[in-house]
């Protein structure tokens, strides 16, 4: 007869609810560590899918997804001249919030360099890849936006021709993938006051200027449309994506590169590490905080019941030592008690996390190493919560048993 599995059948209604109450926190613990894994997996996601060798970015800056970086789009061109260097195109990123039958978007545009690059290597769900140089975007599933739909973003009309999954920047937002003119586009549109006023600003910058004296034809046209000015510098992108060929020497075309003043130049690990290393680094420390406190927490809690339990059978276990029952038999109900506690709570927390974290609105990603993890952590935490209690039962003395 195993007395553990009897006082559980005594005090069963106790039992069950400290089971649920800890599987919850367990839950809560498992989550916060696949929310963490997720976040790393979000972050990194399209460095690691976009298929690039180097990452050419603006001088003394970490990329387009750790910060501001605006090169010129020409940089692409004396990319190409660098020896093993397959292929260079060029790439926008950045994120908007816009609005949208009646509710907000926001979402990460991202421009690809057309007719180079039309997303044939983004995992579609459905759709196809962009096969116009304008008006076409490709959008994840998590932005709400059917297949077919019409979107409004700046001045123009952009119609949704293929839908991925799972592809999200590191702030959780889904990511729209446009040609990198229709991103320009979108970034750089103002309202019709704006234009206006800048218009009028230049004439009056050019009026008292000696520029605008000499030649006074430029007041009327400066007040016209902006692509009638000259071009005095290349549109500007987020960074130049770099293809190595097949055995050529990864660390040359990284010396060369390095050396111009103008840029930085990252390959995609280090882009990797950048974004794990700047972007999730204290999100990944508050998580870490919040599991240590919850299992500090799972532990005082397991603790107090094993102790509470004990101390409703303290006549039951003087009984025991007053007929000759060894210590071992003692500390054997109140340990299996607290590990069967523990167990059970873990399945629980498994069991309902498979139902729970899908519908998170953060990627939750459970890994089998993590699992174990807190596998171990769930079987120290049990063991310690049971040596209250069996201080406490060790204590008692048989005549206990007679007051």
């Amino acid at each position: 007869m195993n007395l553990a599995t009897k006082d559980i059948r005594h005090n069963l209604g106790r039992f069950v609810l400290t089971t649920i109450g800890i599987g919850l926190l367990l839950m809560i613990v498992m989550g916060m560590g696949g929310i963490y894994r997720g976040l790393i997996r979000e972050a990194t996601l399209l460095v690691d899918t976009i298929g690039a060798d180097l990452w050419v970015v603006q001088g003394s800056t970490r990329g387009p997804f750790a910060e501001l970086s605006r090169i010129p789009a020409n940089l692409e061109d004396r990319v190409r001249a660098v020896p093993g260097v397959a292929g260079a195109r060029r790439f926008v990123s950045y994120t908007v919030q816009r609005e949208v039958r009646s509710r907000p978007l926001r979402l990460v545009v991202t421009g690809l360099a057309w007719p180079d690059d039309q997303g044939d290597w983004i995992p579609l769900v459905a759709g196809r890849p962009l096969r116009q140089a304008h008006y076409e975007m490709i959008a994840d599933r998590s932005l709400g936006l059917a297949f077919g739909a019409k979107v409004k973003l700046g001045k123009e009309v952009y119609e949704v021709v293929g839908l991925t999954k799972g592809l999200v920047g590191a702030g959780g937002d889904g990511l729209g993938f446009f040609t990198a003119s229709d991103a320009a586009a979108i970034q750089f549109d103002v309202p019709g006051d704006a234009t206006r006023l800048e218009r009028a600003a230049r004439q009056a910058r050019l009026a008292v200027s000696d520029l605008g004296r000499v030649q006074p034809l430029l007041r009327s046209r400066a007040g016209g449309l902006t692509s009638g000015l000259p071009a005095l510098s290349p549109p500007q992108v987020s960074a130049v994506l770099v293809k190595l060929q097949p055995g050529a020497n990864a660390a040359a075309a990284l010396a060369t590169l390095g050396t111009w003043p103008d840029v930085s130049v990252y390959t995609t690990r280090q882009q990797m590490d950048l974004l794990v290393s700047g972007m999730v680094d204290k999100a990944r420390r508050q998580l870490g905080l919040f599991r240590v406190l919850l299992i500090i927490i799972s532990t005082i809690i397991m603790a107090l019941i094993i102790y509470t339990l004990t101390l409703d059978k303290i006549h039951d276990i003087a009984l025991l030592k007053l007929i000759g029952a060894r210590n071992g038999v003692i500390v054997g109900l109140i340990l299996q008690q607290a590990l069967l506690i523990g167990a059970l709570g873990y399945g629980l927390a498994f069991w309902l996390g498979t139902f729970a974290f899908p519908q998170f609105p953060r990627l939750v990603v459970i890994e089998t190493p993590d699992l174990l993890l807190l596998a171990g952590i769930v079987l120290a935490i049990s063991v310690l919560a049971s040596l209250l209690g069996i201080g406490k039962a060790m204590s008692v003395e048989p005549n206990k048993v007679l007051s």
